[in-house]
């Protein structure tokens, strides 16, 4: 298994930018794929933007641009560059790593609040 913690969030307000960062308790190197998703008041969680650990990228459309997924595998963290902030990218993100059926699943973070706001 692995834990996850996310920090960096805060306050921000919109055209600003903002670093998340997620920790992770063991090696993140075979870790199939990590990412970032978020969760907002009356919203179903979203995929926000996630890394393979062959270094593919995917992010949803609405963060194309703006956001940069990044993994650290010395530090075993992941990284979510986010600028040119909307009000409506308020919301809690979450860490995710998918270690795959076989390796243990799916696990989760408690999440980091990002609020956009003037």
């Amino acid at each position: 298994q692995v834990q996850l913690v996310e920090s960096g969030g805060g306050l921000v307000q919109p055209g600003g930018s903002l670093r998340l960062s997620c920790a992770a308790s063991r090696s993140i190197f075979s870790i199939n794929a990590m990412g970032w998703y978020r969760q907002a008041p009356g919203k179903q969680r979203e995929m926000v933007a996630t890394i393979t650990s062959g270094g593919n990228t995917n992010y949803a459309d609405s963060v194309k641009g703006r956001f940069t997924i990044s993994r650290d595998n010395a530090k075993n963290t992941v990284h979510l560059e986010m600028n040119s902030v909307k009000p409506e990218d308020t919301a809690v993100y979450l860490c995710n790593a998918d270690l795959g059926a076989t390796m243990g699943g799916t696990y989760w973070g408690q999440g980091t609040q990002v609020t956009v706001s003037s």
